[in-house]
């Protein structure tokens, strides 16, 4: 079976995002003040084949530790779609 996954990664919340920081200021410059935090991250999506959602769920985790998010500056979240 084929199953539509889902990899959202993030910077870690300790960690400065220096995009998210850049972003923020150009909004502030647009007059758009009442935005008071931005942070840049990574939407993935994955065509998985599987046994079953638990398995695809497996699949899409080991890529991400692998290869998608990098455990020492990022996070990442993995849902079906």
């Amino acid at each position: 079976m084929k199953f539509q996954v889902q990899v959202k990664v993030m910077p870690l919340k300790e960690l400065l995002d220096p995009q998210g920081k850049a972003v923020r200021a150009g909004l502030d410059n647009l007059g758009l003040k009442n935005i008071s935090d931005v942070r840049i991250g990574k939407n993935i999506d994955l065509e998985v084949e599987a046994k079953s959602e638990q398995e695809a769920i497996e699949i899409a985790e080991e890529a991400s530790k692998k290869l998608l998010a990098n455990p020492v500056m990022e996070q990442f979240e993995i849902s079906l779609k």
